[in-house]
């Protein structure tokens, strides 16, 4: 059986009681039974009695295309919402006519029952309608995080080796620019963090290649 085993952050590989090929398409197991059919990519090593493999999924669904589901969901459910709240904002204006003649309520009176029922369902349905729309603005502020993370590309993916090799170089640029440069430094820190940088692409760069060179 092939299941999902956690190799770095973001990124999962194959964990496998066979032996497989490198482009040998094999179906993996996610914890909740669910199937996914995926192509064996590079060999990372064995273990325990394991082989274990980096793989793409043969639908091509990856990062991005999840951060594209999550950003269509949340856009679906800002509209739901703000359906929902324009609903309870119609009901609460039901008797608008009448409560804007502003009459009191007659203690006593046959009618008392029902004035006092017409305000409190129009009260808890502005309420209702004020907490739907909030939804709608909570969900519409998590659609332009998802949108952003379109784009993203981290190990999981085998574009992130060209990635991070860019990056790297980019970040070598800046790091000897700085050293060549004591005066163009923003703070009395900006070598080293520079430094640090150029060190953590290259550990992520190294993990790329052994995982899609």
């Amino acid at each position: 059986m092939n299941t999902y085993y956690k190799f770095a952050a973001n990124v999962f590989i194959a964990q496998c009681t066979e032996k497989h090929e490198k482009g040998e398409t094999i179906l993996i197991e996610t914890k909740y039974g669910k199937e996914h059919e995926c192509t064996v990519f590079n060999s990372i090593g064995t273990k325990n009695g394991f082989f274990y493999y980096s793989i793409t999924r043969t639908d091509g669904f990856n990062v991005q295309e999840w951060a594209k589901n999550r950003a269509e969901r949340l856009k679906n459910a800002a509209i739901n919402a703000e359906k929902k709240s324009d609903s309870y904002y119609q009901a609460s204006n039901k008797h608008a006519d009448f409560l804007s003649l502003g009459e009191p309520i007659k203690v006593g009176h046959h009618s008392e029952k029902g004035h006092r029922k017409i305000i409190e369902q129009a009260w808890n349905n502005m309420g209702k309608s004020v907490e739907f729309s909030e939804k709608a603005k909570e969900y519409e502020s998590r659609v332009s995080y998802w949108e952003s993370k379109a784009n993203t590309i981290n190990l999981s993916m085998p574009e992130s080796l060209d990635f991070y090799e860019f990056e790297l170089e980019k970040a070598k640029e800046k790091h000897l620019f700085y050293k060549n440069n004591p005066d163009k430094r923003e703070h009395s820190f900006s070598l080293t963090y520079a430094k640090n940088k150029v060190n953590e692409i290259e550990k992520l760069l190294k993990l790329a290649q052994r995982l899609w060179a």
